[in-house]
């Protein structure tokens, strides 16, 4: 029986380029994101894939979306969190003598953080309901959260908390779920060309080698990798050729 993925920020980005790599392989996938994907490839897999506008800050559209993926598809296998929203902004303008705005701060911390918990805590239900599948194991959660919470740049305050933050959540969930045969990894990417970076300059990136930014696609296989790999678990995974911000 085929795998159903759930994936947030599925519509574009790094979450689109995992959608099509799962499609591809024969997984089944829904798509919670607030906005719809643009791409028209997924016409041909229109029979293994739901979108659902979903807002993950919400319990009660999260119960629903996890209520369709279980009458589309009968079960969930896994998920995995791209979902997020980036914020350019210092702890304080000194050149204007003004401070951080608390409501950006929140709102980067609600939609990254408060979010990924809110799907993976109703999540849960459907990936208890699972038998032990041939690798030992009822189902696998990942977290993308990014470098920038490992080694923080300037001007980054509140998403770098945000993502580090993720990644000791995935650690501590590890730990949590252990017994219940559920794994969570956090892939922590460096720079890669998508919609949220269009406006950062790639010279103001210390790349190592490769000499370049990331694509989406490259990430995809990746978390293929994870989904496939038991003895990753409670770890975050710098995918980033070594690149330091």
């Amino acid at each position: 029986m085929e795998s159903v993925y759930l994936v947030t920020g599925g519509s574009s980005g790094l979450g689109e380029a995992i959608v099509h790599a799962l499609l591809d392989d024969g997984s089944r996938v829904a798509i919670l994101d607030i906005e719809p994907p643009i791409s028209t490839d997924l016409d041909k897999h229109r029979t293994n894939v739901i979108y659902i506008k979903t807002d993950i800050t919400s319990e009660d559209e999260v119960l629903a979306a996890l209520t369709m993926v279980k009458t589309r598809f009968g079960k969930l296998s896994g998920v995995i969190n791209s979902a997020g929203i980036f914020a350019h902004a210092s702890i304080y303008n000194f050149e204007t003598n003004c401070p951080h705005s608390l409501e950006l701060f929140n709102r980067v911390l609600q939609v990254n953080l408060t979010g990924t918990f809110n799907v993976i805590r109703l999540a849960l239900t459907l990936l208890m309901q699972n038998e032990i599948n041939n690798i030992g194991e009822k189902g696998v959660i990942i977290n993308i959260s990014s470098i920038g919470g490992l080694d923080g740049r300037p001007g980054n305050i509140a998403y770098t908390i945000s993502k580090a933050a993720m990644s000791g959540m995935t650690s501590a969930l590890a730990k949590e779920l252990a017994s219940q045969c559920i794994r969570v990894v956090d892939i922590a990417p460096g720079f890669f060309h998508t919609p949220m970076t269009e406006n950062v300059a790639p010279e103001s990136i210390n790349f190592q080698f490769p000499n370049r930014g990331g694509r989406p696609e490259e990430l995809a296989e990746f978390v293929k990798v994870v989904l496939t790999t038991p003895m990753l678990n409670g770890c975050t995974l710098r995918f980033d050729a070594g690149q330091s911000v």
